[in-house]
Parts: structure tokens; C-alpha cells; sequence
């Protein structure tokens, strides 16, 4: 293969950089068109277990506001994965055999997890909760009428859906800090202890202050964490 100068590695950078740009502008427009879409598929797991339910639109720019959302979530979901494969193009000339073997799928399986932690939280997770808190909101003591307002929800469900995709990232993180010799399977065995009151902490801080949804988000947490061990070298 011929080597190319340093101008030429510029060059290179720079149109696939302007592609990434131009994939994320369409996905834009396409996303705005489409946002009245995924803004229903994102307020299913509360209005699927609240018949009759409605979200409250207190200002008069929530409408806008709440569709560019959308459509700026669909242009990072359309982006991310062009952009990896872009990032994996620009630099996999430039690895050995044994180094694109290990880092070609890493760059697979990360989206892959990312979508199955996403999922977890979308199927699981938030119809969970809630209907644990619209049990507990019809169950007031006291008349009370409730009507969430609708970039909050919003809001909230793509956090979770984020915080769910990237702890999901765990398995890798580990497995590759192991391969890099960074992380060895013996240390992480006689740090467990630690590293499950790490998880509590960490998934009281990432989910909402109540119980159920910190439970959900520590239990897959601590069995991801046990999963990576095993994929880890003891030498």
C-alpha cells in the first residue's frame, strides 16, 4: 500500500469529516420530518399504562422546541454509527493485523450494546416506574389532577435511555483495559467488593431518588460487571 504524506492524511480527514457533516444535515431534515413519529414511540411506556392519559405543553414554543429535539435525536442515531465507521476508516490503514482484529469489533459490538441497554430501559425500565409513580400519584390522599408536562417526560426518557446504553458499555470497557494490560482479572476479582458499592453509588446517582429505578439500574449493572470477567485474560 502506498504511504501517503501528511497533506494527504489532512485531505483525507477533512472530506470524510464534511461527509459526517452532510449525513448529520439530512438525518436532520429527515429527523424533522419523522420527530411526530418518535415522539409517540418515546411517550409509550407512560401513556401505554395510563389510558386516557395527557402531557401539558406549558409554553408556546414547546412544539417547536420539542420536535427539533426529535430531530436532532434521530440525527445522532443516523451519525454516530457513519462517524465510527468514518474514525475506523481513517485509522485501520495505519494498525497492525493483530490491532485491527481486537479494535474492528469493539467499534461492532458498542452501538450493539449501546441499543440493548437503550432497550432495557424503554421496555423495562420506564413502564416500571411509571406506573409505580402513577400508582402513587392516583393514590394521594388529597384531589390532585396529574399532567406531566411534555419536554420534561421527554427529557427524563432520553436520559435513561442514554444512562441505560452507556452503562451497558461496561463488558468492553473492561475487556479492553484487560487486553491493554491496564486491568488485570486478578485485581478486579479482589476489588469486587468495592466495585459493587460503586455500582449502588453510581446508580443512585444516574436514575431518578427513588429506589425501583436505582434496583433496575444496579442489578443489570452488577451482572454486567460479573459478565466482563469473564471475557478477561488472567495473564
Amino acid at each position: 500500500m502506498k504511504k501517503m504524506t501528511m497533506m494527504q492524511h489532512f485531505a483525507e480527514l477533512r472530506r470524510r469529516i464534511l461527509w459526517t457533516f452532510a449525513v448529520f444535515g439530512i438525518a436532520l431534515v429527515f429527523g424533522w420530518y419523522v420527530s411526530p413519529f418518535v415522539q409517540d414511540f418515546l411517550s409509550a411506556p407512560l401513556l401505554n399504562i395510563w389510558p386516557g392519559g395527557a402531557m401539558l405543553y406549558s409554553g408556546i414554543s414547546d412544539g417547536f422546541m420539542i420536535r427539533m429535539s426529535m430531530a436532532v435525536l434521530v440525527a445522532l442515531v443516523v451519525v454516530i454509527p457513519f462517524a465510527l465507521w468514518q474514525i475506523w476508516a481513517f485509522v485501520a490503514p495505519g494498525l497492525k493485523k493483530n490491532e485491527r482484529k481486537f479494535i474492528f469489533p469493539i467499534l461492532i459490538l458498542s452501538p450493539i450494546l449501546f441499543f440493548v441497554g437503550a432497550a432495557f430501559a424503554f421496555y423495562v425500565l420506564l413502564p416500571f416506574v411509571f406506573g409505580f409513580f402513577i400508582e402513587i400519584n392516583e393514590t394521594s390522599p388529597v384531589p390532585s389532577v396529574m399532567l406531566p408536562a411534555a419536554r420534561e417526560y421527554l427529557s427524563f426518557a432520553i436520559k435513561m435511555l442514554q444512562v441505560f446504553g452507556i452503562v451497558f458499555q461496561l463488558p468492553l470497557i473492561m475487556v479492553l483495559l484487560n487486553r491493554l494490560g491496564m486491568l488485570s482479572r486478578e485485581k478486579v476479582l479482589k476489588m469486587r467488593r468495592y466495585a459493587i458499592v460503586f455500582i449502588v453509588i453510581a446508580a443512585a446517582v444516574l436514575t431518578p431518588p427513588d429506589i425501583v429505578s436505582q434496583i433496575l439500574l444496579a442489578l443489570p449493572m452488577w451482572a454486567l460487571f460479573e459478565a466482563s470477567i469473564l471475557f478477561m485474560r488472567t495473564k
